[in-house]
């Protein structure tokens, strides 16, 4: 069987051999999440930021490490590593990448992906990756799902590619635009008790339906993939929200900003959305380590906008709040 590859019309010429490498990897990856051989969800250890690593994990970071090796990339970080690999002195790129979001849903036969994004190499792995979000050259990502697709920007829009019968990437969307309409909200709500005032007021408001302040109806989406997350906002519209919370460890969000944040913030950027820790743009942020943690919101612009003018209230008017609106009492 030939390795996958992508149509790359639409490509910059200087990002053409990585977008072929994560294209071959991606979709060897495809063939071994739709085998289903082996033990694919099997507990084999912990990554760098302390999270239960699966067997598919381990695998997929293999394949686009290896993949990228000649695909003129210098640094290579990923979440499965401690520290960045240099791959090709002579690289001009420095890729980060979560080899396998969701890869608590591997034996759910729930969609699944890898997050990347690219950055110039430097000379060294801390200057090419801790830096300003804004300063990444290409960010998208890989869904395993009913259909295996890739979403990617390099900064002049939002292109959609799927895996046809061929093993080639074609491009079905030159210019994806995030719908604005949708009544759609995707969050944990089993962490209500762990939210800040904010966030809960939020949500409160959502769920007090139409004749809450916010006059509509709301459906809630919940998935645990960041990509199949993102996919369906990229697609219908809506918000998704993985805010900190006052749990130990989630102080400072929970999510990757180097791997998982900073790709997505950009893809959603770039479809017309707006993505923040619940307060400031992702994209307006610095990266200052490999692991940094980040709260997550992303979606339709104004509904991404409303959360941060929710955490912009004195606490004098979200203890307000509390007193006479939502379906919960704090």
């Amino acid at each position: 069987m030939t390795a996958e590859t992508i149509d790359t019309g639409r490509i910059p010429a200087e990002l053409r051999p990585l977008m072929q490498a994560l294209a071959g990897a991606g979709g060897a990856l495809e063939r071994i999440i739709r085998s289903g051989s082996g033990e694919l969800g099997a507990a084999v250890g912990t990554n760098a930021g302390g999270d239960g690593q699966k067997a598919l994990d381990v695998m997929a970071d293999d394949l686009f490490r290896d993949a990228l090796a000649g695909a003129g990339v210098r640094w290579f970080a990923s979440e499965e590593q401690d520290d960045a690999i240099e791959l090709d002195p002579q690289g001009r790129l420095a890729v980060a990448i979560d080899p396998l979001d969701g890869s608590s849903n591997i034996d759910t036969n729930v969609s699944i992906g890898t997050i990347f994004a690219v950055f110039p190499a430097e000379a060294s792995a801390e200057a090419s990756f801790l830096r300003p979000v804004r300063q990444q050259i290409c960010g998208g990502y890989i869904i395993y799902g009913p259909r295996c697709a890739m979403v990617v920007t390099f900064g002049d829009g939002v292109q959609q590619y799927a895996l046809a019968a061929d093993g080639v990437f074609r491009l079905v969307e030159s210019r994806m635009v995030l719908p604005d309409c949708s009544f759609e909200f995707a969050i944990n709500a089993s962490n209500y008790r762990h939210w800040s005032r904010p966030i809960r007021a939020y949500i409160d408001d959502c769920l007090a339906g139409i004749e809450g302040p916010r006059e509509a109806n709301f459906n809630m989406r919940w998935i645990a993939s960041l990509v199949a997350e993102a996919h369906r906002i990229l697609t219908r519209g809506g918000i998704f929200l993985y805010p900190a919370d006052a749990r130990k460890g989630y102080e400072k969000g929970r999510l990757r900003l180097l791997y998982e944040a900073a790709p997505i913030a950009f893809l959603i950027e770039q479809a017309g959305g707006g993505a923040s820790d619940a307060s400031e743009a992702i994209l307006d942020q610095r990266i200052t380590s490999l692991h940094q943690r980040t709260p997550l919101v992303f979606g339709s612009a104004e509904k991404v906008a409303r959360v941060s003018a929710y955490h912009d209230l004195p606490e004098t008017e979200i203890s307000a709040l509390f007193g006479h609106r939502g379906l919960f009492r704090a």
